[in-house]
């Protein structure tokens, strides 16, 4: 061991009188290791909410979708399909149709109305997003060919008092041929008469979180069973729900997927549709540099404080170091040390500060938030290792950068005054 380092930990943990550190250095290691733990759970907290909210609205829609101008309905083509699989970053092409729609069913207090969308997805099993969230009943059972089965999202379902089983009355004002609203007209009975009256059974209530405009509005179904019971004919779709392999080259593979089909065709992705809730994560994590700033600006003034503290205490040691020959460069080099300890022990039981707090949220998630203006009910953790080797390695060059104030400090005192003060 270098006889620098030997008397920094001398200086630092084991003091001439007791076999304990010192109360400077435990509040030394305490705020490194706070200030760390700080560092890394507001990265993980920040990465983990945007990363929930980022997957739950993939998991609404996809990574982005291909209609026709105007939302007009259209027949897929197998020819449409085979491009857009032919390029290369695209993994799935799902067709989808959306109807906006009332809801009609009868509570306690007589009939309850809400607007809808309607919306209707291939296949015969849920995609992993809504199975995960079906916190009632099941996904469809179409049994029934004369009836159509929805999941509906809780605050829909609560506002409608629907439950797995119930009845409700779906009211569509669409023109099928168009997919538009129905024009107004003066003849109430061609009015009526053009509208979709079509009775659906609840087979399951869902919850993801994301209340307007998602879970208080958003109604689920079986695409063929739209199809068949709306009339549209047997493929007619909205468009096309496209997933990618690499989120990088989105918007790249957005424009790509559209030059491919062509007019009438246009795209849109994710980030374009919810701009505005993307907006608002970029805005929290605008203010996460803010805080790691300030956090690192404490730790570096507690390093510096501690440091010039140890030297007012050992001065006369310093003096008599200075005496025996140690060179002033040699000095300086043991109050680095001091600080290098001091900084490493920090760092150490600030990560296991930080990941013990992260593990035990993780699993008891004993500290909710208000889903209405989150969309989630618990703070969102993400554990990286990466998040873990910056703050430490950051917080470690800092501490040492600016350890060589008070070390300067330590070298410059002269063996003669140090002795006797």
């Amino acid at each position: 061991m270098k006889s620098e380092l030997y008397i920094a930990r001398r200086f630092a943990f084991k003091p001439r009188s007791s076999s304990k550190p010192t109360f400077i250095v435990f509040i030394a290691v305490a705020g490194i290791a706070l200030g760390t733990a700080a560092l890394i759970l507001t990265l993980s907290i920040v990465k983990g909410f945007s990363s929930q909210i980022e997957n739950k609205l993939i998991g609404f829609s996809s990574h982005f979708q291909i209609r026709q101008a105007e939302g007009r309905l259209f027949f897929p083509l197998p020819a449409d399909t085979v491009r857009l699989n032919s390029i290369d970053n695209i993994s799935s092409v799902q067709p989808f149709m959306e109807k906006n729609v009332v809801l009609q069913s009868k509570g306690d207090n007589g009939e309850l109305i809400q607007p809808a969308m309607l919306k209707g997805i291939f296949g015969k099993s849920p995609p992993a997003f809504l199975k995960e969230n079906i916190i009632e009943g099941s996904w469809f059972n179409d049994e029934e060919p004369s009836s159509m089965h929805v999941l509906v999202g809780k605050p829909l379902a609560e506002s409608l008092q629907l439950s797995p089983g119930s009845r409700l009355m779906v009211i569509s004002a669409v023109d099928e041929s168009s997919g538009e609203l129905i024009k107004p007209t003066d003849n109430i009975v061609d009015l009526l008469s053009a509208m979709d009256l079509e009775l659906a059974t609840v087979s399951g209530i869902y919850e993801t979180g994301l209340n307007e405009g998602f879970d208080d509005y958003m109604v689920i179904a079986d695409l063929a069973a739209m199809q068949r019971i709306f009339h549209t004919g047997k493929t007619r779709i909205s468009g096309y729900e496209v997933m990618v392999h690499d989120i990088e080259q989105l918007n790249a593979t957005a424009t790509a997927a559209v030059n491919a089909l062509g007019y009438p065709f246009y795209g849109y992705t994710v980030y374009e549709r919810y701009n505005n809730l993307f907006e608002w994560l970029k805005l929290q994590q605008n203010i996460t540099p803010l805080l790691i700033i300030t956090i690192t600006v404490v730790a570096v003034f507690n390093i510096i404080s501690t440091l010039l503290v140890l030297i007012i205490e050992k001065t006369k040691e310093i003096g008599m170091l200075g005496a025996l020959g140690l060179a002033p460069g040699k000095i300086s080099g043991i109050f680095l040390s001091q600080a290098f300890l001091i900084a490493t022990v920090g760092i150490l039981a600030g990560n296991l500060l930080a990941f013990g707090f992260s593990v035990f949220e993780l699993h008891f998630q004993l500290i909710a938030l208000p889903q209405k203006n989150y969309f989630i009910k618990h703070v969102p953790i993400q554990i990286e290792l990466l998040d873990y080797l910056l703050v430490s390695c950051i917080v470690g060059l800092l501490t040492i950068f600016f350890a060589f104030i008070p070390a300067r400090v330590a070298a410059a005192l002269k063996p003669g005054t140090a002795l006797l003060s």
